[in-house]
């Protein structure tokens, strides 16, 4: 009789080493073993030479909502399940919908839960005339981190949280020990630039750029940094493009603060006097891709350990919103999910960077973030059996031609992925294989931290 039910030998990679010739054994949904050498018996048992076997990945921004009518989780958990993505966590900027209540996140679970194809978590906010009066319930209801932003782009939907207010918001939520994020662009700052730029008649490609420089985002981290230094909270901001931002952040820490900061597959990617120039609106992202020498030093800064995740900040916007010549009318985000992985993993080997990042960065380090590391974010004993398989078979990134997608755009079309996904396992069940995606709407489950942690501000 197999002592297993699942064994995958290939390269197995942890957050501290990788396990050539190594091998993981899977029993009910667990991960049950890591070892190396000749693998166990299983029920199911894969040989797979050179492939890559890494944590499932955790992807901490996804919109899945944005667009009414649009992706919805029946997309975007699709997406996920062929890019190794194996938990969501869905922010709550949900278009007629603004997940600021205990009875928001229940109807939001209650809707994900009959579409998801992989697990999900959710993130709460506030709606600014409220204030901070529902965030305990939220917490109570499951959310997994709260989420603010210093810039508004609309005053229901996308709020501006102004400084007293989101101190009072810190100051409710840093006895529950989760975190906030924040969105880092200041908003007086971006709205004068914004304004000298239309003065300015300037309306291509550069017109963003130039409309939030790097002070917009700087100034908004200090804010971010400092209301956390001030309540206790755990401060995130939840997207930087610039270096500059993660030494602010370790300078933080060093002075003893709970100070993180992610950074997005976007900004590791894409370049703007390459990438923006050639695709418009299509590269409009919040805050802007800044040039290459940038997106090297982000690199640089993966390799200092300066970086605490790596996400995509997924949106799929209809391709309508994202065509107008005139740069600043276009929606601002990209899709990411099919694709997150396997960037992520190019762009380490071609800098050498150890691939033990991308275990840290998209599985274990989101896991603690949002306080599922009970159950998720690793190759662990005992934790969920969640695995991607990646082999080195070359691939052009076609997001219209992989059929996993609501969009068939994508900033990443024509890129050539060495290394493609060709297996991805939520609990030890196969989700997807070769591009296929094998799980049922209802497949994916609600994640949350731990009970005994909002009653306690400790993890159990």
């Amino acid at each position: 009789m197999a002592d297993f039910d699942l064994v995958l030998q290939g390269t197995v990679v942890l957050p501290d080493r990788i396990v050539e010739a190594g091998y993981v054994a899977v029993r009910d949904d667990k991960v049950a073993q890591i070892g190396m050498g000749v693998p166990p018996a299983a029920r199911d048992r894969h040989l797979l030479g050179r492939a890559l076997i890494l944590p499932g990945a955790i992807d901490a921004q996804v919109h899945s909502l944005s667009q009414k009518d649009q992706e919805d989780f029946i997309w975007s958990t699709r997406s996920a399940a062929a890019g190794g993505v194996t938990t969501i966590v869905d922010m709550p900027y949900d278009e007629g919908d603004l997940v600021c209540s205990a009875d928001a996140v229940k109807r939001k679970i209650a809707h994900a839960s009959a579409q998801a194809r992989v697990d999900f978590a959710l993130y709460g906010t506030i709606d600014p005339e409220e204030g901070p009066v529902r965030i305990r319930e939220m917490v109570e209801a499951g959310v997994a981190a709260f989420k603010f932003s210093t810039f508004g782009t609309d005053p229901k939907r996308f709020p501006r949280i102004p400084p007293a207010l989101l101190d009072a918001c810190f100051t409710t939520i840093a006895p529950t020990g989760l975190t906030a994020g924040v969105h880092n662009e200041d908003d007086e700052a971006v709205r004068a630039y914004m304004a000298t730029v239309k003065a300015s008649g300037i309306t291509d490609w550069r017109a963003h750029g130039l409309s939030r420089p790097p002070i917009t985002e700087l100034l908004a981290m200090h804010t971010i940094f400092e209301t956390g230094a001030e309540t206790g909270c755990p401060a995130h901001v939840v997207h930087c493009s610039l270096g500059r931002g993660y030494d602010i952040a370790a300078a933080y820490r060093r002075d003893g603060f709970a100070a993180t900061v992610e950074c997005c597959i976007h900004y590791l990617t894409l370049d703007e006097e390459n990438d923006v120039r050639r695709l418009g609106g299509k590269a409009k992202i919040n805050p802007p891709i800044r040039p290459r020498a940038e997106v090297e030093t982000l690199w640089r800064k993966i390799s200092e350990g300066k970086v605490w995740l790596v996400s995509t900040d997924h949106v799929s916007w209809s391709e309508n919103r994202k065509t107008d010549p005139d740069m600043l009318k276009n929606a601002s985000g990209v899709p990411g999910l099919e694709v997150m992985v396997p960037l992520f993993v190019k762009g380490a080997l071609e800098r050498g960077i150890p691939l033990t990042w991308a275990a840290k960065l998209m599985a274990e380090n989101p896991a603690r973030h949002f306080r599922l590391d009970h159950v998720k974010g690793a190759l662990t004993v005992g934790r969920d059996a969640d695995i991607v398989v990646l082999l080195p078979r070359e691939k052009i990134y076609d997001a219209a031609a992989s059929g996993n997608n609501v969009v068939g755009w994508s900033p990443y079309n024509g890129m050539v992925l060495p290394w493609t996904v060709a297996a991805t396992y939520l609990r030890g069940k196969l989700v997807c294989e070769d591009g296929k995606v094998l799980a049922e709407p209802g497949s994916g489950r609600f994640q949350r931290p731990p009970r005994q942690h909002i009653l306690t501000g400790e993890t159990a």
